[in-house]
C-alpha cells in the first residue's frame, strides 16, 4: 500500500482499481512503522515539492526530524550507557530533532557551552539489520520476474544502500566522517558543528549547537531577507567541489540536515552518510555535463555509459533522441512544474524498453542531484536540474578539470605537467614499435560479451543437443530417418542462421 500510494501521489491519480492512495497522515505513519530503512527512501521524496502537494509536504518533511522519540526507558538506557551522571552541568530530556537514527538534545558542559547530543535509537543496528533481510529476501523472490537491467540495478541500490545505512548507524563513524569533512572543506565557506570528542562514543556524537533555520523554512528565510539564489547557488557550488573536485562527498542533505543563518550562511548537519566518487565517475560526469550544455547528446549518451547509468549496447540514436526531449521539457520556461512532469512521465513510457541501469557509484550522486533539485522547487516553482542547476555546474567544470583562479597559475601547473606528458608519450612509442600497445575493455563491455557469449552458447548448445537427438534415434531405430534428419536439418539451420 506504501508503494501504490507513492505511485499514485506522484503520478496525480485518484485510484487504481477502485483502490485510493493512503491520505498524507497515513502515509506518514506507515512510513514510520516500516522502520529507519524505508524512512531513508521516503526523505528523498519529501523535498519533492514538483510531485507532491503541499499537504503531503507538510507531513512528509516532519520524517526529516521530527518522528516519534524513544520512551523513557530506551532513553535511560541509551544515555546510561553513552555518559555519567554527572557528565553534562544540564542535559534537556525532551529532543529536538528525532530521526530515523537517533535524536538530538541540547545540552550545556560544566564550561557553560551549549552543545548539540545525537543519542542513537536503542538496538537500532539490529533494526536495520531486520530491514536488510526483509529487502534481500523480496529482491531474491521476485528477482526471476525482473529483466536483466532492472535486476541489476535492484542488487546496486540494496547492497549500497545496505553497506551506507550500517555505517550510519555507528556514530562513531559520524565522528569521524565529521572530523575528515571539516578538514578537507574548511576553507569551502561552509559552516560545519565541531565535535566535542572527549564526550563521544558509538552511542553518543556530542557537537558545538549551531544556530539557523531549517532550508525548507521558507517563512524565516524570507522574513531575514536571505538571497535563496545565492544560497542555492552556494549550495551547487560546493556539492560540485565535493563531487567533482574532492571526489568526497556528503550524500544526506535534507532539510533537517542543511540550516541557514541570518547571516546567510549554510551550515551541513549530520555526517553519518558520507561517500567517495571514483575518478572515473568524476571524468563521466564532467562530460555529462560538458555535452548536455553543449546540447550535443551522442556525447551526452557516450559519458553516461562511461558512468554506468546506460548499457555499454544501447543504441546510441535512440536514447539520444529521448534525452533531446528530456532536456527540451525541462529548459521550457513557460512550463509549470505539474506541466513537466507530465510531459516528463509520457516520455519515460516510451522509454521503457531502452537499457536504463543504476549502478553503486551512481545511487548517491544521483540521490544528491534529486534532494538539491528538491530544495530548489521550495522557493522556485518550476525549478530544476536543465534550466536552474546546469549552468552553475558549467561554470565549474574548469575549477573541476584543475584549473586555478588566475591565468599564470595555470601555465605554471601546465609547465609542470611537460616532463610527466613527455615521458608518457616517450612510452607510448616504446610499445607502439615493440608490438606491445594494449586495448583495455571497460567492466560494462567485458559484461556485455559476457552475456551475449553466454545466450550465443546456450542457443548453440540447443541446437547440438537436436543434432545429437538425430543420430541417437537412427541408432535406436533406421525406421525413423525421416524424424532424425528433421531434428538434425532444424538443429543445423538454428546455427546457420546466427
Amino acid at each position: 500500500m506504501f508503494l501504490l500510494s507513492i505511485y499514485l501521489v506522484i503520478k496525480k491519480k485518484k485510484s487504481f482499481f477502485g483502490i485510493k492512495p493512503l491520505g498524507a497522515k497515513e502515509l506518514k505513519e506507515t512510513i514510520t512503522y516500516l522502520g529507519a530503512s524505508f524512512v531513508k527512501l521516503a526523505q528523498v521524496l519529501a523535498t519533492r515539492a514538483d510531485f507532491f502537494d503541499k499537504e503531503y509536504l507538510q507531513e512528509l518533511k516532519e520524517l526529516h526530524d521530527q518522528l516519534p522519540p524513544m520512551n523513557k526507558a530506551e532513553f535511560n538506557e541509551v544515555y546510561s550507557k553513552a555518559f555519567r551522571s554527572e557528565t553534562f552541568l544540564s542535559f534537556e530530556k525532551e529532543p529536538i530533532a528525532s530521526a530515523s537514527i537517533g535524536q538530538v538534545h541540547v545540552a550545556y558542559t560544566h564550561k557553560e557551552q551549549k552543545v548539540a547530543v545525537k543519542l542513537r535509537r536503542l538496538n537500532i543496528e539490529q533494526m536495520v539489520r531486520a530491514d536488510i533481510k526483509i529487502i534481500n529476501f523480496f529482491n531474491t523472490l521476485f528477482k526471476p520476474l525482473l529483466s536483466h537491467y532492472t535486476k541489476n540495478s535492484i542488487e546496486a541500490v540494496v547492497s549500497e544502500f545496505s553497506k551506507m545505512i550500517l555505517q550510519e548507524v555507528s556514530l562513531a563513524q559520524e565522528l569521524k566522517n565529521l572530523q575528515k569533512f571539516s578538514s578537507v572543506y574548511k576553507d569551502a565557506g561552509i559552516k560545519f558543528p565541531t565535535p566535542l570528542v572527549q564526550f563521544c562514543s558509538d552511542d553518543a556524537l556530542v557537537m558545538s549547537f549551531e544556530e539557523g533555520f531549517r532550508f525548507d523554512d521558507k517563512e524565516n528565510i524570507l522574513k531575514h531577507k536571505v538571497d535563496f539564489n545565492s544560497i542555492i547557488s552556494k549550495l551547487v557550488d560546493f556539492y560540485t567541489t565535493q563531487m567533482l573536485i574532492k571526489g568526497y562527498f556528503h550524500a544526506d542533505p535534507h532539510p533537517g540536515n542543511l540550516l541557514v543563518n541570518k547571516e546567510s550562511e549554510l551550515i551541513l548537519l549530520d555526517f553519518g552518510m558520507v561517500k567517495m566518487v571514483p575518478n572515473s565517475s568524476r571524468v563521466a560526469i564532467i562530460e555529462l555535463i560538458k555535452a548536455a550544455n553543449e546540447q550535443d547528446y551522442e556525447r551526452y549518451i557516450a559519458a553516461s555509459k562511461k558512468l554506468g547509468t546506460v548499457a555499454y549496447e544501447a543504441p546510441v540514436a535512440e536514447v539520444a533522441e529521448f534525452t533531446s526531449k528530456m532536456f527540451e521539457i525541462f529548459s521550457n520556461e513557460n512550463l509549470s512544474s505539474e506541466s513537466m512532469q507530465q510531459l516528463a512521465f509520457e516520455v519515460l513510457e516510451s522509454t521503457r524498453g531502452l537499457p536504463f541501469k543504476l549502478p553503486s557509484d551512481a545511487i548517491y550522486i544521483l540521490r544528491v542531484s534529486a534532494i538539491v533539485e528538491g530544495l530548489g522547487t521550495t522557493y522556485i516553482e518550476n525549478f530544476n536540474g536543465i534550466k536552474d542547476i546546469l549552468p552553475i555546474l558549467q561554470k565549474n567544470i574548469p575549477r573541476a578539470l584543475g584549473a586555478k583562479d588566475s591565468i599564470i597559475e595555470t601555465l605554471i601547473d601546465e609547465i609542470k605537467e611537460i616532463p610527466f606528458f613527455a615521458k608518457d608519450f616517450k612510452s607510448a612509442l616504446k610499445k607502439i614499435s615493440a608490438n606491445e600497445l594494449q586495448v583495455e575493455l571497460s567492466l560494462d563491455q567485458l559484461e556485455w560479451i559476457k552475456r551475449d557469449l553466454k545466450e550465443s552458447q546456450k542457443s548453440n548448445s540447443l541446437s547440438f543437443v537436436f543434432m545429437l537427438l538425430s543420430v541417437f534415434i537412427l541408432l535406436y531405430d533406421k525406421e525413423f530417418a525421416v524424424l532424425a534428419v528433421g531434428f538434425f536439418a532444424f538443429g543445423a539451420i538454428r546455427i546457420l542462421n546466427k
